[in-house]
């Protein structure tokens, strides 16, 4: 029990499976009543995240609304959950957008017809990956975290194999392997602490407030920062290990893209700051040069990549590998300003990646292709599409005012206060993304509209009921950057705080 007087957290990352359960012994043949009631929970888990931020005291920068029970006591694996300023808005992001995959799938999803009936599989397996993922956000035992990270990458493995596009089978097989080979790495380093609590206690935990207090000899925090790093740098993804994404992105069906986009890669991030800044300072300084490299050849790669693209949806997936390595370059530099950055871009990326992925399946279901050669002056027959389509891209691009600018802005002071080349090139990315975008804009949107495209149907009530709570956030954040930088402050201070006391970047 909390300090809230019930287990809210607890309920926030089961009663996605209780729905999952729920949806696997109803009526398959009832597809209406399964997408029902697949919204319900969908909506109470968005209820619930909201209530976690109600309750929430920004004042405090520790974990709180902590729930916690003994799990295998002989090996000091308990089940421990908890939020602070740094995973509370990854809440309702993840609840949102579950929300919104839902009303995606309102149509028949997949590329043939055994896969589109199989509707009773498809939110099954949906609800089950919100559970992983919530848990992923909230486990403060590493053991209990790491059976949520597995437990995401199953639901995912039947969304992308069983709905995805023509080539989904080599795309999972990709994703997987990938996926795997982090996360074996992660369970040695994770048992290893174990091990070295073990030695140091003569007890075994996995807690992780009592291993942040633990001193590991030297150089055991390089190598077991290296171990996590790994399975982060995939999730993100970091180059060189960013091969995956762009098949995975385009080979998924629209809503799971929205999820993986949306959510999932932030679970790399979020590794990165709460395991590897806060369990391996020493590690993660020391690889931070490295590490940085990684992320600028990621962020320039990966805009040249996008430029270079025909396809409009493996534009915005490398758009977003761009994106995501400056929030791992602002994770390196880890000073005020950027740790303020990375809290902001992480919802923020969330949101527009979600709307311009969207926008891409609503192209594909008009046209059949995603092709950006094949489309041309849609604004006109398709104004409102246009005008989503404006409002998401100028948020991609970091327009003031829009949400994208603040978390953008932030990162690169904070990037110019340590390394001022880490912000030249973080700056010369941000142009290259303007570039791209506008492009892809103005190839599909502007222009006489010829053929098909001339036809083209506007945005209608389900669409627009997916987009207009991405787009309202995206002006709302870019206003009130406060509404999540306020709560997130003491968290944000006291991670400076940890990255000072080990003599961080100057």
């Amino acid at each position: 029990m909390n300090s809230a007087g019930f287990p809210l957290l607890s309920l926030i990352v089961f009663l996605p499976l209780a729905g999952a359960l729920l949806v696997l012994v109803w009526d398959k043949r009832a597809h209406a009543s399964i997408r029902a009631v697949s919204l319900g929970i969908t909506l109470a888990v968005l209820a619930l995240t909201l209530a976690a931020v109600a309750l929430f005291r920004p004042a405090e920068a520790g974990m709180q609304l902590v729930e916690h029970l003994p799990w295998i006591p002989a090996l000091g694996i308990s089940y421990r959950l908890g939020v602070d300023g740094f995973s509370l808005f990854l809440l309702p992001l993840t609840a949102l957008l579950f929300v919104i995959a839902v009303l995606a799938s309102w149509k028949p999803v997949g590329s043939d017809e055994a896969s589109r009936s199989a509707v009773q599989g498809y939110f099954f397996w949906l609800l089950l990956l919100e559970t992983g993922v919530l848990g992923i956000f909230l486990a403060l035992d590493l053991v209990l975290f790491y059976v949520f990270w597995e437990a995401m990458l199953i639901p995912m493995y039947f969304l992308i194999g069983r709905w995805g596009g023509e080539r989904r089978a080599y795309a999972t097989m990709k994703f997987f392997i990938y996926t795997m080979a982090g996360s074996a790495l992660m369970l040695v380093a994770i048992l290893t602490l174990g091990y070295f609590a073990y030695q140091g206690t003569g007890a075994w935990t996995f807690d992780w407030q009592a291993l942040r207090e633990m001193a590991l000899p030297w150089p055991a925090p390089l190598w077991l920062f290296a171990m996590f790093g790994l399975a982060f740098a995939v999730k993100v993804p970091v180059f060189p290990f960013h091969t995956w994404l762009p098949d995975a992105y385009g080979e998924a069906p629209t809503p799971v893209t929205v999820l993986l986009a949306g959510v999932l890669s932030k679970m790399g991030i979020y590794g990165f700051v709460r395991f590897g800044l806060q369990l391996f300072p020493e590690g993660l300084r020391t690889a931070a040069p490295w590490l940085a490299v990684l992320a600028i050849i990621g962020i320039l790669y990966a805009s040249l990549s996008a430029l270079m693209q025909k396809d409009a949806k493996r534009v915005v997936a490398y758009s977003s590998v761009a994106h995501l390595s400056l929030v791992v370059l602002g994770v390196v530099v880890a000073n005020a300003q950027s740790l303020a950055g990375v809290v902001m871009q992480m919802v923020s990326h969330g949101i527009y990646v979600a709307a311009l992925f969207l926008i891409v399946g609503m192209l594909e279901e008009r046209r059949g292709t995603r092709l950006i050669a094949e489309f041309g002056g849609l604004w006109k027959p398709a104004p409102l599409l246009g005008v989503c389509f404006l409002i998401a891209m100028l948020g991609a691009v970091g327009l003031p005012g829009l949400n994208g600018f603040v978390g953008e802005f932030l990162l690169l002071v904070g990037l110019f206060q340590s390394v001022r080349a880490y912000a030249v090139l973080g700056a010369l990315g941000m142009i290259l993304g303007a570039w791209y975008m506008l492009w892809t804009f103005q190839r599909i949107m502007q222009g006489p509209a010829e053929g098909r495209n001339a036809a083209v149907p506007d945005m209608r009530g389900m669409d627009l009921l997916v987009m207009v709570p991405l787009l309202v956030l995206i002006i709302i954040l870019g206003v009130f950057p406060n509404l999540i930088l306020g709560p997130a402050g003491a968290t944000i201070n006291a991670l400076v705080g940890q990255a000072a006391a080990v003599a961080w970047l100057p």
